[in-house]
């Protein structure tokens, strides 16, 4: 699994997060545990495989909202059985 965090500028309110995961959603159909945070001013989302970062942003960009950075990093899944 491969953990994408996106920086984004411009999320005011509840409905503002809900934008974004939706944009992230239509941009990147195999998206697992869609979420954004207005508060960290980020959202992030787990995929199979690396998305394509510029499509992404200019899916976020398009929604009115602005894109500052994308990272990807391997993912673990944490619990208490390996």
């Amino acid at each position: 699994m491969i953990k994408t965090t996106m920086k984004i500028d411009g999320m005011m309110c509840g409905m503002c997060e809900a934008h974004v995961c939706d944009a992230i959603r239509k941009a990147v159909p195999a998206a697992k545990k869609v979420a954004a945070s207005r508060s960290k001013k980020e959202a992030s989302f787990l995929t199979e495989e690396a998305v394509d970062a510029d499509s992404l942003k200019k899916a976020i960009d398009a929604t009115g909202y602005t894109c500052l950075g994308i990272e990807s990093a391997p993912y673990e899944k944490k619990g208490w059985f390996r």
